[in-house]
């Protein structure tokens, strides 16, 4: 296969409908856990949309997030939140558990590559 002719990680996991259902199920986790949904807005409509958007990019997507959002400056959108090793291990245990409700499970390289990248991103946010 030429380098034309590789797919995106996007397209591998059937495109913007795995990202809104990874979000989906994050948030899912996020509405439940006490330490980290204070850290949201009342109404998770917009954050949904950004993260779905942004990983769907982040992944060789459409650049949706950054044509409404701008460039994504994560460690800059977050800064106003206090993240320590605590919120960090929260938000990857959430992500985790969104990740194992994927239908089908992803391939074990994919989840590999999605395990590694949520938890340098977590860590990357950290702040306290």
């Amino acid at each position: 296969m030429s380098d034309e002719e590789q797919i995106t990680i996007f397209e591998a996991v059937g495109g913007q409908a795995f990202f809104d259902a990874l979000v989906d199920r994050f948030y899912v986790e996020i509405e439940a856990d006490e330490l980290l949904r204070p850290l949201y807005p009342p109404d998770l409509t917009e954050s949904r949309r950004n993260l779905a958007e942004f990983l769907g990019q982040y992944w060789g997507g459409p650049g949706v997030y950054s044509d409404r959002k701008g460039h994504p400056r994560l460690r800059m959108r977050h800064v106003n939140f206090a993240i320590g090793e605590e919120q960090r291990a929260a938000w990857v245990r959430a992500m985790t558990a969104a990740l194992d409700g994927t239908e089908p499970p992803l391939h074990p390289e994919l989840r590999r590559r999605f395990d590694d990248y949520f938890e340098m991103a977590a860590r990357h946010m950290i702040n306290t």
